[in-house]
């Protein structure tokens, strides 16, 4: 099919929404991004232009789910790619409370399937669809449940998506990313320095990623050179989810006493 190739993205309006926009923009595409942000309208828009369109709605409504795919159709007459990137971050434990379990569900892993399920009628061979996961759906975290159950639940609707849409040519993937620079993580931590040196604790590259690395996964597993990509998991994690229980060597340093004595190469080619 000819024409600029169009993505609709739920999650919009977060700093990796924004860059995947400006990722797809730049390489051809066009984009219709949904999200309950109103305060960052003007820069979107600007952001673009006459390239997509910007909505504002509740991805809890299945009547918005299929206004965005609508708009697709009618303003750019296609859709080749669905990526599903909304996210709370509600509930620490058991105590949260079934409201609040419902809401993150719903929001973080429930509307990815009902957007999945209203753009599919429109959706070819070669289309992509794309979760944004984290991390945090693959590891337990102190101080978190909710969330963590919620992104590990966009593991299993790609996999189980990816094989009951295979036939049709559409491929299935999730995108997991580490700690990465947000609105959020700049009102809890202040500065972009002391968000990477608390990310530097847990990733080895030793700092956070930056939007535009996320949007570059995302943009990949959207391409015709991830055709044969499908019911998988790209961790852009900063090497988090490779670490084991060593993790980065804090708890040697904490005992000194207990620390393995160093091997020489000699010794180490002669094990």
């Amino acid at each position: 099919m000819d024409g600029p190739r169009v993505a609709v993205m739920t999650g919009g309006a977060s700093l990796i929404g924004m860059a995947f926009a400006r990722t797809w923009i730049d390489a051809g595409g066009c984009v219709v991004l949904g999200d309950r942000n109103e305060a960052d309208r003007a820069e979107i828009e600007g952001l673009v232009g006459a390239h997509g369109r910007y909505l504002i709605g509740d991805v809890r409504d299945d009547g918005y789910l299929a206004l965005l795919v609508a708009t697709a159709i009618d303003e750019f007459g296609r859709i080749d790619t669905v990526v599903s990137g909304p996210a709370i971050f509600e509930g620490l434990g058991y105590d949260a409370g079934r409201e609040v379990w419902h809401r993150a569900l719903d929001i973080n892993l429930v509307s990815a399937a009902q957007l999945t399920a209203a753009a599919l009628p429109h959706l070819g061979r070669g289309a992509s669809v794309v979760y944004v996961g984290s991390i945090s759906g693959k590891a337990s975290q102190p101080g978190r449940m909710v969330y963590n159950v919620s992104k590990a639940g966009l593991l299993m609707l790609a996999k189980t998506g990816a094989q009951q849409l295979a036939p049709l040519g559409i491929r299935v993937n999730v995108v997991s990313p580490g700690w990465t620079w947000s609105r959020n993580v700049e009102v809890r931590y202040g500065s972009r320095e002391a968000a990477d040196a608390f990310a530097a604790e847990t990733h080895p590259m030793g700092r956070m990623a930056d939007p535009e690395e996320i949007a570059d996964a995302i943009a990949f597993l959207a391409s015709e050179h991830a055709s044969f990509v499908t019911g998988s998991d790209l961790a852009v994690d900063g090497g988090y989810s490779a670490l084991g229980p060593e993790a980065l060597g804090h708890a040697q340093r904490a005992h000194p006493g207990v620390q393995e004595p160093e091997t020489s190469r000699k010794d180490a080619v002669r094990e």
